[in-house]
């Protein structure tokens, strides 16, 4: 699962030279109205002083850094066991798995309403994500039985956890982040910049390792002739592939395009399921042996939090900004385009056609590109700016789904799923890096309304695309990409041509009112 909370990189503010982050951190001294991220009479360079460090000091940056390689690679271990599976779903699991993935996400949206501040507040950080590790495991447990009975609770269960885990996770990264800072003389937002991308880094690698797991252990006798190939089984396969009509059927092909009665042996599930299952409770190991409690490094207990109730109202309060009401389409989008592969490409061009254990090696082609280019594009970004990474995204997957209406899968062309997958990835590093740090440009100073926001429209997003996914052809689910990507970037755009002009009026505060205050002079 890609990052819900919605933090990675940094992004240049189209008014000027000076990097804005993903969070305003606001400075201890005062801001002048206008000022673009310094405190008056600073200078603009990253490190604020040159600061020599005592020895306590220095064990105390590496004791943060310690921390953050910790929080990286429990989330590696969890990340690996969710996405493996997770990926798998739509093509094991059929209509069960992808209804159990609807219904994650339903959960995981009112969860991100109402839970994240209350949990923190009575478990802490580190408790908070101890127990909502264990609550991943649970649907792990699950694919040892996967029935509806046993998958729909059990992803319930998961979407529940799902938003206190990466609120969790932000809170205490950044926290931490702001300390190094203090230590070091940096500016915060940059040393948080440094540190999700460092756990970024870690975290998409996640993607090549749960699916090697899983393309290992059910490739294990598979026959690689490739003399008999059902072409009338492979018809079926792509553009007008329709999930509902074979849900009931097996329809598990090998590369000798031989239709398998049964699908993989359950050996083969259970060892999947059961290396899965490990790493999901090692997650929690770690946290609970290795990760030093926040209030190790500072005595905030979490009073400062907004309640639950103010961060909804907050939430949907902020639905009123012209900026979000034009971002909300390819948020949605960046929500449905991940769903779309890993459920509806995997099941109706790489199972039906290839077969389900090549599912793995194909996704792991999608991480290697999405993991490089998430880390690259910021260079890409500082260099050019956010429209042409942003462009490039839109042409690759627009070209994508062009080819995915007129090609045909084969076994014979293995190559091509491979490469629709890395350029999908590459795209996707766009949308899911750019798009957190576009919210972090635009809403300056409301940062928890905004991520709040961006959660809410991707996992809507996400719930699109598997309830679509359960009665709806591949064709049909193209044609809603089309109808959500088209517009979403002719909105990116507005948004670009407004923030480069300075058209919409701002208040005393430089912040753009709500729509209803510019353009109608409501006084609500």
């Amino acid at each position: 699962m890609k990052d819900l909370a919605g933090v990675t990189n940094v992004s240049y503010d189209s008014h000027g030279d000076d990097i804005v982050g993903i969070e305003k951190i606001q400075p201890k001294d005062p801001k002048q109205p206008g000022d673009k991220g310094h405190v008056k009479g600073s200078p603009p360079e990253e490190v604020l002083a040159t600061k020599v460090l005592s020895d306590d000091e220095k064990e105390e940056g590496r004791r943060i850094m310690r921390n953050i390689l910790i929080i990286s690679f429990a989330f590696f271990f969890l990340f690996t066991s969710y996405n493996g599976m997770t990926n798998l779903q739509s093509s094991l699991n059929k209509a069960s798995g992808t209804a159990s993935l609807t219904a994650l996400y339903i959960a995981f949206i009112i969860s991100s309403c109402f839970t994240p501040s209350w949990v923190l507040k009575v478990l802490q950080e580190k408790k908070a994500l101890i127990i909502s590790m264990l609550m991943y495991s649970v649907y792990m447990m699950a694919q040892f039985y996967p029935t509806i009975y046993t998958l729909l609770p059990t992803a319930i269960v998961l979407g529940v956890a799902a938003a206190p885990l990466w609120s969790a996770k932000c809170t205490y990264l950044s926290k931490v982040s702001d300390l190094y800072g203090e230590i070091h003389g940096e500016k915060s937002y940059i040393v948080y910049s440094r540190f999700f991308g460092i756990f970024f880094l870690v975290f998409q690698s996640t993607q090549i390792v749960g699916n090697l797991i899983s393309s290992l252990v059910l490739s294990v006798g598979v026959e690689t002739e490739n003399e008999l190939i059902d072409e009338e089984a492979i018809a079926k396969c792509g553009f007008y592939f329709c999930i509902a009509e074979t849900s009931s059927e097996a329809n598990y092909s090998n590369v000798t395009g031989e239709v398998l009665e049964t699908g993989p042996p359950l050996w083969q599930i259970y060892t999947m399921a059961g290396i899965y299952l490990a790493c999901a409770l090692t997650s929690a190991l770690v946290i609970a042996i290795f990760l030093d409690p926040l209030s190790r490094f500072t005595n905030d207990k979490g009073d400062e939090s907004e309640s639950s109730l103010k961060l909804l109202v907050a939430t949907f309060n902020h639905m009123r900004h012209p900026y979000q009401l034009l971002i909300i389409p390819l948020t949605i989008w960046s929500g449905i385009e991940q769903a779309f592969l890993s459920a509806d490409f995997t099941a109706a061009y790489v199972s039906c056609a290839i077969g389900v254990h090549m599912v793995g090696y194909i996704m792991i082609c999608y991480g290697v590109c999405d993991a490089i280019c998430s880390y690259g594009f910021s260079y890409f970004v500082k260099k050019w700016g956010r429209i042409p990474v942003f462009t490039l995204a839109f042409l690759i997957n627009l070209a994508i789904m062009i080819a995915l209406m007129y090609w045909k899968p084969h076994p014979d062309d293995v190559i091509w799923f491979f490469v629709i997958a890395g350029l999908w990835g590459v795209a996707d590093a766009v949308w899911q890096t750019q798009i957190n740090s576009l919210y972090g440009v635009i809403f300056p100073g409301e940062s928890a309304a905004g991520f709040s926001n961006y959660r809410l429209w991707e996992s809507l997003g996400f719930f699109i695309a598997y309830v679509c996914s359960t009665v709806l052809c591949i064709n049909e689910k193209i044609t809603i990409l089309f109808v959500l990507l088209i517009p979403g970037m002719t909105f990116y755009y507005v948004i670009e041509i407004l923030e480069k002009r300075g058209t919409l009026r701002r208040n005393e505060n430089e912040k753009i009112p709500p729509i209803d205050k510019l353009f109608l002079g409501s006084t609500i």
